[in-house]
């Protein structure tokens, strides 16, 4: 017999520390979406294809204070005529990681675009994204300030929290320190949801 008390605690506390989000990747076709989901997923450079339709995966990641969090990602194709689908795997979504081509000057404004419009959506209101500013590898790529004023982040709602993070998917720089800024994104979302509730 005895008390069963102190199992169930230990066993709510290790329920405590495991946590999963839904993260979407989204972005225009060609910037790196695929490639930093793989990177992630394998640590290894991985060749792809344009996605048709969607990748997911669930990844696990150790973060900067030894905490493994359960990333569930959905890698959404980004040619044009899939855009309009974008809104359905945002639904309940804790982040939006957003994938920019630091190089591709010319479509920096279809880029913001379609940024603006998913972060607009009524459902999306506050849930943090990630920019992932990738191939920042190369020369000829965008500073993060060039990025920033062309994706016109100053005029994102107040709302939405956000980390432009220069990246290269292809070696994986940058990847997990943009990763642990959207957790703790997420997390401080989190709590100040839960403090909204309790008003109530």
């Amino acid at each position: 017999m005895g008390n069963g008390l102190s199992d169930q605690t230990s066993i709510l506390s290790s329920l405590a520390s495991f946590q999963s989000f839904h993260i979407v990747i989204l972005g225009l076709d060609c910037a790196g979406k695929t490639t930093v989901l793989y990177r992630l997923q394998f640590n290894e450079f991985v060749n792809t294809v344009p996605t048709k339709g969607f990748n997911t995966e669930k990844i696990k990641v150790t973060l900067g204070n030894s905490k493994t969090v359960t990333f569930h990602f959905w890698d959404v194709g980004g040619q044009e005529k899939l855009r309009p689908l974008w809104k359905s795997y945002t639904r309940c979504t804790d982040g939006i990681v957003f994938v920019v081509d630091s190089v591709d000057v010319e479509r920096m404004e279809e880029a913001k675009t379609e940024l603006h419009k998913i972060t607009r959506i009524s459902e999306n209101q506050g849930v943090p994204v990630l920019i992932v500013a990738n191939k920042q590898d190369l020369r000829n790529s965008l500073s993060l300030s060039e990025i920033e004023k062309l994706l016109a982040m100053s005029e994102l709602s107040s709302s939405t929290p956000w980390h432009l993070q220069p990246t290269c998917a292809i070696i994986g720089d940058g990847l997990k320190e943009g990763l642990e800024k959207l957790h703790d994104m997420i997390i401080k979302r989190r709590k100040m949801l839960r403090q909204q509730k309790k008003k109530r």
